[in-house]
């Protein structure tokens, strides 16, 4: 067994845990973190990537900043967003590739892999 697993969890932690798996349980939220997982965008590119209206993006944007899953930067009188951390492009990434585990098939993750089916993580 994992060290880690086995040491009881700080309640701000897990409550810390707790929000982030709450901000992931919105489809949008998902798809923005996914895009930022590539680089930094602006709330304007953001929109335009996702089809959604600017001030929708910016409300969901306001919300994962607030559980620090996402940090700015200010370019003038525009505002850039990034993935806080690799933990959270990790995490995104890793339910991603877990949900296309549900389907048929191969999983995509595993098809641009090669002969082996694994890839190591970006």
């Amino acid at each position: 067994m994992n060290a880690d697993a086995q040491q009881a969890l700080p309640d701000e932690q897990v409550e810390l845990a707790v929000e982030i798996f709450r901000m992931l349980a919105d489809g949008s939220r998902v798809r923005m973190l996914w895009a930022l997982s590539d680089g930094e965008l602006s709330v304007t590119e953001l929109a335009d990537r996702l089809q959604k209206p600017g001030p929708s993006v910016s409300q969901h944007l306001a919300k994962l900043r607030m559980a620090r899953m996402v940090r700015t930067r200010r370019e003038g009188n525009q505002v850039f967003y990034r993935v806080e951390n690799e933990h959270i492009a990790s995490l995104v990434r890793d339910a991603i590739h877990n949900a296309e585990h549900a389907g048929d098939g191969i999983p995509e993750h595993h098809r641009a892999a090669g002969p082996s089916g694994l890839r190591s993580a970006p």
